[in-house]
């Protein structure tokens, strides 16, 4: 299938909004089910990052007060943030730092997810033509969803308190934490969401904190994948495929702003070994089929 239309656009909507902030990897499942349609090649890969855009915007209306609060709070706090460092007022630049982070939350929370967002944007942006072109598979979706699955079986078989308990309380060091494990989610099926959250477990923040963290990442990451990838992809959709993707990023908006509220509620509660066991059996199930 060369071209797609909107009957597959809502059905990768619903997969993509299901999927994208839950630790199974969204853009695996696109793979696979863009596979099971016959729905592959150059615009099919486009398609399956553009995609993901619908459920951003849904992060965006649910954690609007939030984004409203912290937006808001850190235009206050920067005008004083130069001159607070440099002051001279504590006797070592470290204890300076540490002082600014306290005094200055909101700010340094977004400076801190610009720290987050490096480490996958550069990796990403040298290595984005050759993952797209070798790493979109479902053979590669099958190794990595398993791979990731027995990551996060280890990571909560591992007795640890989260020591960070709010988002404001998310420090640099955290931050940059969580971006290295960002990285390996470039990897097709091995899940943004689920590198990052496992990534801020192991950097400190308790489930609810890293999976929050996690929702808040993914605004300038897949924003600019997005972007990034509909500009460079526009000369390979027709008016056509701008349609459907328009009709799948709504579905997808739809669907993922139900999932978030739901899987915040299931995390402070449960851990995330269902969707580690989900994964092993996906990978197994996908490596049969497709052998």
């Amino acid at each position: 299938m060369n071209e797609w239309g909107p009957a597959l656009a809502v059905i990768l909507g619903i997969v993509e909004g299901l999927t994208e902030f839950l630790p199974v990897s969204s853009t695996g499942h696109l793979i696979l089910v863009g596979h099971a349609f016959g729905f592959t090649g150059d615009v099919a890969a486009n398609a399956e990052i553009s995609i993901q855009l619908g459920a951003i915007l849904a992060v965006i209306v649910f954690e609007r007060e939030k984004i409203r609060r912290l937006t808001s709070g850190a235009w206050q706090e920067q005008a004083g943030f130069q001159s607070f460092l440099l002051s001279g007022q504590h006797p070592t630049w470290a204890a300076s730092l540490k002082a600014s982070m306290q005094a200055h939350p909101n700010l340094w929370f977004i400076l801190g997810l610009g720290i987050a967002f490096l480490p996958a944007a550069v990796v990403g942006l040298l290595a984005h033509g050759w993952i797209k072109s070798y790493l979109f598979t479902p053979q590669t979706v099958a190794a990595t969803s398993i791979l990731g699955g027995v990551i996060i079986l280890i990571v909560e078989a591992t007795k640890r308190t989260g020591r960070t308990t709010t988002l404001d309380q998310v420090s640099a060091a955290n931050a940059f934490w969580i971006g290295l494990a960002q990285c390996a989610s470039l990897i097709p099926g091995m899940s943004r969401s689920g590198s990052t959250i496992v990534g801020g477990l192991l950097a400190g923040l308790d489930r609810k904190v890293a999976t929050e963290y996690s929702f808040f990442l993914a605004l300038p990451t897949i924003i600019a994948a997005t972007v990034y990838e509909t500009l460079k992809a526009k000369a390979t959709f027709t008016n056509q495929d701008f349609v459907a993707l328009g009709i799948g990023m709504v579905v997808s908006f739809l669907v993922a702003w139900a999932v978030i509220a739901a899987f915040l509620t299931y995390v402070q509660r449960h851990t995330l070994r269902v969707f580690a066991y989900y994964r092993i059996i996906l990978g197994i199930a996908v490596f049969l089929v497709f052998h």
